[in-house]
C-alpha cells in the first residue's frame, strides 16, 4: 500500500475555552494529519524533532499509539518540547500563544524510503524555518526525485507576519515543490492581504502549481484545477474546537488520493467527479474533528472508514 509521510512541528496543545483548561493533547500542523491517517491503518511515518523530556515522550508514544512510526523523530538534547495554549472563543476558533525556542531546532537527515506515488505533507513555519530549512529541501528534494505526490499546506500564522519578506523565497520555493497547494483564508489575508480566490491563485499560486485548495472555514472550500473551478458548501455543524480541522482537510485529500487510486501522473487528468470525491472526503474528515477536544478523527469515524 502507498504511504503517507509528513514533516513539521510536534507540540502539546493546551485548550482553553472560557480562561480555563479543557484538554491537552500533542498536536502540530502536519503532525494532526498524519495521527488520523495512523488511526485509519494507512502506513505513514512523520519526521520531527521533540525535547527529551516529558513533554517530548508522550508526543512519541503518542504517535506509536496511533500507528504513526516514530523512528524519525530526533530528540533533542537538553532542550523543551513546545507547548500552545488554545484559546477557544464563541466560535470555536482558538487564538493561540506558542512558547518555543526557535533557536535550538535542528533534525538529524534520516528519512523513510519513498516510492513512486507515496504522498509528502509538509507546511508551517517549520517549512519557512531557516534553521530548518536544509533538511527540509533535501526531503523535498528527495521525494520529487521518487516521483512522490507533495501536498503543501502554508499554514501561515499571525505570529510571523513580521518576517514576511524574509521567508517569501522559501514560501514560493515551496509553492514550486508541491503537486497541491491548500491554504486557508487566514493563510493569504496574512500572506498578501487578499481573500479573493480567483486573485490568489493567478498572482501567487497558478506559476508555481496549477492545483490549488482554498478553504474559507464554514463557509466554503474553492477548488482551482487546471479546468476545474469549482465552489463546494460546508454544512454547518455546531464545533466543540476547530483546532486541527485545516489539518485534517489535508489528511482528507491524502486519504482520497490513496483511496481512488490516484497516482502522481494522474494529477493532471483528475475528473471534475474525482475532485468532488476528493473534496466531499476532506470535508468529512475536518467536520469530524470539529466534533471534539481531539486534534484528530474520532473512533466512531475510524471505524466507518478504516482502510
Amino acid at each position: 500500500m502507498r504511504q503517507v509521510v509528513g514533516i513539521g512541528e510536534t507540540i502539546l496543545d493546551i485548550l482553553f475555552r472560557n480562561e480555563q483548561p479543557v484538554s491537552a493533547v500533542p498536536g502540530g500542523s502536519v503532525f494532526n494529519g498524519v495521527i488520523s491517517l495512523g488511526k485509519l491503518g494507512l502506513p505513514v511515518s512523520f519526521i520531527t524533532e521533540v525535547g527529551d523530556d516529558h513533554v517530548g515522550n508522550k508526543i512519541v508514544g503518542y504517535m506509536r499509539e496511533n500507528n504513526v512510526c516514530a523512528d524519525y523523530v530526533t530528540v533533542l538534547a537538553d532542550s523543551k518540547s513546545p507547548v500552545s495554549l488554545a484559546f477557544l472563543n464563541d466560535k470555536s476558533d482558538a487564538e493561540y500563544v506558542f512558547y518555543k525556542d526557535y533557536s535550538n531546532n535542528h533534525i538529524e537527515a534520516n528519512f523513510p524510503t519513498l516510492q513512486a506515488d507515496d504522498i509528502v505533507i509538509f507546511g508551517s513555519y517549520f517549512a519557512l524555518n531557516p534553521l530548518l530549512r536544509p533538511t527540509v529541501k533535501e526531503f523535498l528534494d528527495y521525494a520529487r526525485e521518487q516521483k512522490a505526490i507533495i501536498y503543501y499546506d502554508p499554514n501561515f500564522r499571525s505570529t510571523h507576519v513580521a518576517e514576511k519578506l524574509k521567508l517569501t523565497p522559501a514560501l514560493l520555493e515551496n509553492f514550486e515543490y508541491a503537486d497541491i497547494v491548500r491554504g486557508s483564508k487566514d493563510d493569504f489575508n496574512f500572506l498578501y492581504g487578499l481573500d479573493d480566490v480567483d486573485a490568489i491563485y493567478k498572482r501567487e499560486i497558478e506559476f508555481y502549481c496549477p492545483r490549488f485548495i482554498y478553504t474559507a472555514g464554514s463557509e466554503s472550500v474553492e477548488l482551482r484545477a487546471g479546468g476545474v473551478s469549482k465552489t463546494y458548501a460546508v454544512n454547518h455543524i455546531e464545533a466543540v474546537s476547530t483546532v486541527g480541522a485545516g489539518d485534517n482537510f489535508n489528511a482528507g485529500v491524502a486519504f482520497a488520493l490513496i483511496k481512488l487510486g490516484i497516482k502522481r501522473n494522474d494529477l493532471d487528468n483528475i475528473s471534475e467527479q474525482q475532485w468532488d470525491s476528493i473534496i466531499q472526503v476532506a470535508i468529512s474528515f475536518s467536520a469530524d474533528v470539529c466534533q471534539s477536544f481531539a486534534n484528530s478523527v474520532s473512533k466512531a469515524f475510524v471505524e466507518k472508514n478504516h482502510i
